[in-house]
């Protein structure tokens, strides 16, 4: 197990929410699911909890109710290396969710995930500030980011 693991509440979905995730990205798997026996909140042979990996990266899901929820303020950011990639992860962690601007999304867990081409820090940072404010402002136009647009910028 690695030291640090993103650790994910879901209100009695973390193992749909973790085949859905697994299904998503490549060199993912679920790890373990640990079911009730009876104890606690949860009824007996019900999820409680679960580990899972996605492109490598553990991460730990929670079935602990609906005291708490996803918020934008942490996301998951993804670098994408093609357009294709983006439009893939675009469209399959949307679904059921809800598209947002610059590259954002929030998936029909309510987890947010920004979904950026790996370029975008390059452009960003160019020597030339007048070249790097047009991408900016590119950027800010775009709910799901183009690779090609973005250079053009």
């Amino acid at each position: 197990m690695q030291k640090i693991a993103p650790f994910l509440w879901f209100d009695g979905k973390a193992e749909e929410a973790m085949n859905f995730y697994t299904s998503i990205f490549k060199n993912s798997r679920i790890k373990d699911i640990r079911r009730s026996k009876g104890e606690g909140p949860w009824p007996e042979g019900t999820v409680m909890s679960g580990t899972f990996q996605l492109d490598g990266q553990e991460f730990m899901a929670l079935n602990g109710g609906p005291q708490f929820s996803f918020s934008p303020a942490v996301s998951f950011f993804v670098n994408c290396e093609t357009q294709q990639e983006i439009d893939e992860l675009w469209e399959k962690l949307s679904e059921g969710g809800e598209k947002q601007k610059c590259g954002w999304l929030k998936d029909k867990f309510g987890l947010s995930w920004q979904i950026v081409p790996t370029v975008l820090g390059e452009l960003l940072q160019d020597k030339d500030a007048g070249k790097a404010g047009r991408v900016m402002n590119a950027m800010l136009q775009m709910d799901k980011l183009d690779i090609e647009t973005l250079k053009r910028a």
